[in-house]
């Protein structure tokens, strides 16, 4: 039996006798995919999330979303489950994700609200409720950048000393990443992934949280995945996360210095992982739109090896890379 059809049967049980409509939503980078649901009779509407269960596993999200609510974020509530089947209804957190609605002039306040909400999700850690972020997890990130961006996208054979210079620096990478503090992180606390909603904002997506680096979400909220911001920008914002975390009691380091360092080496794990999950998804999902953006993290990539001397031979492999893309193609 379809999807579709098993969807329609259990919403069928759960609303017995009651006219709907069903109507797509959204999808993202996973198998998951998102339905609006319309009654007849009712002006509020719900989200569907379908999660078919060989490739996704419904029970993380519930677990992080009963978080999120003791956390006082705002994402929304399991409202019925069916876990064997891989379904959930979701409360309607709205139609507009703040990566609809950024411009210059409302950065500043919407960015406010995230940094709020993410304290708030930050100061609320226990441990023991989420996987540990840990170094075997960081490591396989890092390597999706050779296995699918530079091998599978690229088309290039890294040399053997070339292979030395990228695991130097994935083991720089990996030793302050791991030297921070940790707290609940999201793992994709970016602007897709937050509403414009009352209060602001809802969050979504979270179903991969983990405790781990404190930077982290601050770096994947500033340094998104599909928004560039001028670098003042960026470092204005990070300052003031900084400020409130301090003030929220949160283990920020009392140095801004040492915690932008420690903000940019967290933001240049998640970049190389992020080259290598768009070509995966490109090449293994059959989702090429991805694609367009890995510029944007070459960049930042770029810019964080510049700054840092030990990361040196880093910047010099990306020329390296980017002398020999041309050759098979594809642009750097």
């Amino acid at each position: 039996m379809q999807r579709s059809e098993l969807m329609q049967q259990w919403l069928q049980a759960v609303f017995p006798g009651r006219r709907y409509d069903l109507a797509p939503a959204s999808s993202d980078a996973s198998f998951r995919r998102y339905f609006r649901l319309r009654f007849a009779d009712e002006a509020a509407t719900r989200i569907v999330m379908d999660a078919p269960p060989e490739h996704e596993d419904c029970r993380p999200f519930v677990k992080v979303a009963g978080l999120l609510a003791q956390a006082g974020v705002h994402a929304p509530r399991v409202l019925e489950q069916d876990l064997a089947q891989g379904f959930l209804l979701l409360d309607d957190l709205g139609t507009t994700t703040y990566l609809d609605a950024l411009n210059p002039d409302n950065a500043d306040t919407l960015f406010r609200d995230a940094i709020d909400s993410l304290i708030r999700w930050q100061r609320a850690t226990r441990a023991g409720e989420l996987p540990p972020y840990d170094e075997a997890l960081l490591r396989r990130e890092l390597d999706l950048f050779p296995d699918w961006y530079v091998a599978r996208h690229l088309g290039i054979t890294l040399s053997t000393p070339q292979r030395q210079v990228l695991d130097a620096a994935f083991g720089l990478i990996l030793k302050s990443n791991l030297s921070q503090p940790t707290v609940y992180v999201h793992r994709d606390y970016m602007p897709r992934n937050l509403m414009l909603a009352t209060p602001n904002p809802g969050v979504i997506d979270f179903q991969d949280a983990v405790i781990g680096p404190i930077a982290y979400d601050a770096a994947s909220l500033f340094k998104d995945a599909f928004l560039t911001w001028p670098e003042e920008r960026v470092l204005d914002w990070t300052i003031r996360y900084w400020e409130k975390a301090k003030r929220a009691g949160l283990p920020v380091d009392s140095d801004f210095a040492v915690f932008y360092r420690d903000f940019e080496w967290m933001g240049l794990q998640r970049h190389l992982k992020v080259l290598g999950i768009f070509a995966r998804i490109n090449y293994r999902d059959g989702k090429p739109h991805y694609l367009k953006d890995t510029p944007r993290f070459v960049a930042y990539v770029r810019d964080v090896a510049g700054r840092y001397r030990e990361l040196t031979p880093l910047l010099r492999l990306f020329d390296e890379l980017e002398h020999c893309a041309p050759q098979v193609g594809y642009t750097f």
